[in-house]
């Protein structure tokens, strides 16, 4: 609506409840966080370090087995296969004999599941299964190890083309390629492929996994001990330190609320003395100046007659005069000390009442926009509200000389916020501050008692704004 040169809006009420403080901490505390989160990290460490010491124990125990018996091996074929040295393409039908009757007759036959004889070009020169015999494969792999002179382990899932027979018998054996060299040990003349049964190797692999596994399990578990009590000593000495900060904060709020409360008390009770002031100017001076007019309005009817003429009537009119305008002064006092009464007034009538009482008494025409202002506001906000703007509104007249006068004020859901602007000559900040004016200062004090903020933006021939924000969420007291 608009009332005169004012925009008023009005919203509805606004809401009384903030539902951002209903929101609660977390659920788990830092020092929760960092232990579950250590507790991963260390049961990740402990189970890819105890993989892959396992992987390195079951490589070891496979060389070592694979080197051990190797040698064995050779002892038993090296001397039988030395003719390869000159023929490498066949085993001649008496070695092929010896070789069975080592099988049969040795303890070779005991340990070896079985064993393949092959050419450095990759012929097998010798298997118990006689269609492979003669048959040439990829050198790849072990077999190429071995032919460079290495002993090669590993543990055989028998996929290989070769080991078509072996898959009949076994899930898997341990294979071994092993060099079979010169008498003089200068060079390779063929490869020996043998078999193991992988049980054996498969409880001293797991035994030894076992007892690696324990031990990095035991340095794991210390590990995370030592840093579980680290971090809860840490978080007692926080959650402590944060307890007594709470504790502080909780007594600065309630010294913060005892301030405000005080401030508002202030601001009622200076304005209950400065109605009680108004009342006894009004009541005993103003009467008795009042009265001593009347006797003066009594007295006068004989001057007038011509009886007291000369020199008397005109010390009669000097006094008669100044008696008026003493009067006339206290009883401007006593309208300006006294406030119309706020309780029952709404924001909106409050400042637009002020703002015309100021117009009727200076002739100076305000511009006026009120916005979003609500309808309930304590009465200490409402009684700094008239003060503040009666002294704007005054100075804006006194040092800009009326020009383009404009008060702004608007609401929202926190806070009441004036802004009370001139286009006049302005004045210097520094020097005003430092000159103790008693209008800025009592506006300043007005804003802060309750916890309002207020600024003055000014300069020299630029105008002056003044500023004044006062928060709503305040408890009234009676």
């Amino acid at each position: 609506m608009t009332i005169g040169a004012a925009t008023v809006r009005t919203p509805g009420a606004r809401p009384a409840v903030d539902w951002i403080g209903r929101l609660g901490p977390p659920r788990w505390s830092l020092a929760q966080q960092y232990l579950v989160a250590s507790l991963i990290v260390v049961l990740a460490g402990v189970l890819v370090t105890s993989a892959w010491i396992g992987h390195q124990i079951e490589t070891s125990v496979l060389d070592r087995t694979a080197g051990v018996t190797a040698l064995y091996v050779d002892s038993f074929l090296s001397s039988t296969l030395q003719g390869l040295a000159h023929d490498d393409r066949w085993l001649t039908p008496a070695d092929t004999a010896a070789l069975d009757r080592l099988i049969s007759d040795t303890g070779l036959g005991q340990g070896v599941v079985l064993f393949k004889i092959w050419s450095l070009d990759g012929r097998i020169l010798y298997s118990p299964d006689q269609s492979l015999i003669g048959q040439q494969f990829p050198v790849e792999g072990g077999l190429a190890s071995a032919t460079r002179g290495e002993v090669e382990a590993d543990m055989s899932s028998l996929e290989a083309p070769e080991n078509a027979n072996e898959r009949g018998r076994y899930t898997r054996l341990v294979e071994v390629y092993a060099p079979i060299r010169e008498d003089n040990g200068a060079r390779v003349i063929a490869v020996n492929e043998f078999y193991l049964l992988p049980d054996a190797l498969d409880a001293e692999i797991r035994d030894a996994q076992l007892r690696s596994w324990g031990v990095v399990a035991a340095i794991g578990v210390i590990t995370y001990l030592v840093l579980a009590g680290i971090v809860k000593r840490g978080s007692d000495t926080i959650r402590k330190q944060q307890a007594e900060l709470r504790q502080r904060l909780d007594q600065n709020l309630r010294l913060h609320e005892r301030v405000q409360q005080a401030g508002r008390r202030t601001t009622a009770l200076n304005e209950q003395a400065l109605r009680r002031i108004s009342a006894d100017l009004h009541d005993g001076p103003g009467q008795v100046l009042a009265l001593a007019l009347l006797r003066l309005d009594a007295l006068q009817t004989p001057f007038e007659d011509g009886a007291g003429r000369g020199q008397t009537g005109s010390d009669f009119a000097t006094v008669h005069a100044a008696v008026r305008d003493a009067l006339t002064e206290v009883r401007a006092i006593s309208a300006g000390l006294r406030l119309p009464e706020l309780g029952s007034m709404s924001v909106e009538k409050a400042a637009l009442r002020t703002i015309d009482d100021h117009q009727r008494r200076s002739g100076t025409p305000v511009a006026r926009e009120l916005e979003s202002l609500p309808l309930q506001t304590p009465l200490a906000t409402k009684i700094a509200l008239v003060r503040t703007l009666q002294e704007a509104l005054s100075n804006a007249t006194r040092h800009a000389r009326g020009e383009q006068v404009m008060v702004h004020l608007v609401g929202d859901v926190d806070n009441l916020r004036l802004a009370v602007s001139d286009r006049g000559a302005g004045f210097d900040l520094r020097g005003a501050e430092n000159s103790g004016r008693l209008g800025l200062a009592g506006m300043r004090e007005r804003a802060e008692l309750l916890g309002g903020t207020f600024e003055v933006d000014s300069s020299p021939g630029q105008g002056t704004v003044v500023r004044v924000c006062w928060p709503l969420h305040v408890e009234e007291e009676t």
